[in-house]
């Protein structure tokens, strides 16, 4: 099972839930990940664009299968995300504080999925990533 130091340091990651709405954690997450070098991909079905890039409406739809999958949804779209995550074989599922709620985490750990609860704001830093980008 991957650990919070593993998964921060993948490179490749989806933000389900990615938004335009600045007041959002969709939205400050997926813009902190692309200031601190992730290649990082908006998965929302109701935008085209977040910040001028390409939104996805599915996990299916993206063009390369993430190392990690940033969900900053409610929980009742959580769990439909862990199906989707297991189905199309992506491992790693980062729930952010909100998104994490049991039956979420009870689905994900019942379909093999591993799973870190934490906010990626607060563990980047932890982890010396995108210190630059607050000063």
């Amino acid at each position: 099972m991957s650990g919070v130091t593993e998964l921060v340091n993948k490179k490749t990651w989806a933000v389900v839930g990615a938004n335009e709405n600045r007041d959002k954690f969709g939205y400050k997450i997926y813009k902190f990940m692309l200031n601190a070098g992730y290649t990082v991909y908006p998965v929302n079905p109701g935008l085209d664009k977040v910040l001028g890039n390409k939104c996805y409406a599915s996990l299916r739809e993206l063009p390369v299968k993430p190392d990690v999958v940033d969900v900053v949804v409610p929980p009742k779209v959580g769990e439909q995300i862990m199906r989707e995550c297991a189905e199309i074989g992506i491992k790693n599922v980062w729930l952010q504080p909100g998104a994490d709620g049991e039956q979420v985490v009870k689905t994900a750990e019942e379909l093999g999925l591993n799973v870190v609860q934490a906010c990626i704001l607060v563990e980047a830093r932890a982890h010396g990533i995108g210190l630059d980008l607050y000063k």
